[in-house]
């Protein structure tokens, strides 16, 4: 008597995934065309910015998978951007030696990049698989710390406190000889974080997304429902860890340098309350983080120019703003609205009078 239900079952099932994927796909490709559309618009400093957010995203997004759903807290995220930033800067300047100029070399660098971020995700993620709260977060704290002075350290390779160069090839001629940069580093940031984001947006509506959950809500009903726990979460880590380090490769590109200074901790802590004051757990909350990271310093540039202040102050005022500011939005955001800006979007959203059912 169940074999007819289960031969229904399962088309259902795939149509659900099918039409999941063409909404998927459809939102992705509208992005796109704004993304495009917006590029025309905006001076060329803007769309430095706006390439800047999508790499931003690339790291936000993967630590959304991380600790939004899969509820493993991470202070070392801007560690692994920074695996994937120093990969870059390698990798780019060995085919810089080699003699090659082709502008998709630039996509071997950034796999590279995710590859070497993976593997260095997946050890992390063995051993934070056997720690929980304060102690994981202690983990990747210390990650967070160590990356930078093993730059520092190993000088002759990685720079030191300089850096390194990453070598970047021009648009292509296809666009012409007056194509602008800044546009060029954008729509490339953009296309690399919108394949990013739909496939997580796929990944995280897959079976694979739903033990993701099962075990942030309950280990134990988790693992009684069958569900791997200790496989789960590292290959969260792992899913985590690739996404940070190719936003990390490219802020590379996109700064067309790396040094330690720019992966500091305090990084690892804006990325975390990024996803906090966006919307923990949901991926549109990510892009609302995103955004942030990169408008908040700027405003803060701004207050600073509106005071008469010495230029030591002022790089203070610089150097420590942008965290202040955080933490109180974040106070802020999670007094009036405890599921992000995300949260207070589609709250608003289900109250207005066409949405009441």
């Amino acid at each position: 008597m169940n074999a007819p239900a289960q031969v229904t079952a399962a088309p259902a099932t795939t149509g659900a995934g099918r039409s999941t994927l063409l909404r998927h796909l459809g939102i992705t490709l509208v992005a796109a065309l704004l993304l495009v559309a917006a590029t025309y618009g905006l001076e060329p400093f803007r769309n430095f910015q706006l390439a800047t957010v999508a790499a931003y995203l690339c790291a936000t997004a993967g630590l959304t998978v991380l600790t939004g759903l899969n509820g493993q807290l991470s202070l070392g995220h801007g560690a692994l951007m920074a695996t994937g930033a120093y990969t870059v800067a390698l990798t780019q300047t060995r085919i810089a030696d080699t003699g090659a100029t082709s502008g998709w070399l630039l996509a071997v660098s950034l796999l590279t990049a995710v590859v070497v971020t993976v593997a260095v995700g997946a050890v992390i993620g063995l051993a934070a698989a056997r720690l929980r709260g304060p102690y994981l977060a202690g983990l990747t704290l210390a990650v967070a710390v160590v990356v930078p002075a093993v730059a520092i350290t190993f000088d002759e390779v990685l720079g030191g406190e300089q850096g390194l160069s990453v070598p970047v090839a021009p648009p292509p001629l296809a666009l012409g000889p007056y194509f602008p940069y800044e546009r060029w580093q954008a729509w490339l940031a953009g296309a690399v974080t919108l394949l990013t984001m739909l496939l997580l947006a796929n990944l995280v509506r897959s079976r694979f997304g739903r033990s993701v959950r099962a075990v942030r809500d309950d280990e134990v009903a988790a693992r009684l429902a069958g569900i791997h726990v200790a496989r789960t979460q590292v290959l969260a880590f792992v899913v985590s860890a690739g996404c940070a380090g190719l936003g990390g490769g490219l802020l590379a590109v996109l700064a067309q340098s790396v040094s330690p200074g720019a992966f500091s901790l305090t990084l690892s802590l804006f990325l975390l309350m990024a996803i906090v004051i966006g919307g923990l757990g949901s991926l549109a909350g990510a892009v609302w983080g995103a955004v942030l990271l990169v408008a908040l310093p700027d405003l803060t540039h701004s207050l600073t120019e509106l005071f008469t202040l010495s230029p030591s102050v002022a790089q203070r005022w610089e150097g420590n703003l942008p965290l202040a500011i955080f933490g109180v939005t974040l106070i802020v955001v999670m007094i009036a609205a405890p599921g992000g800006i995300q949260g207070l979007l589609t709250r608003i959203g289900r109250a207005l009078p066409g949405r009441r059912r």
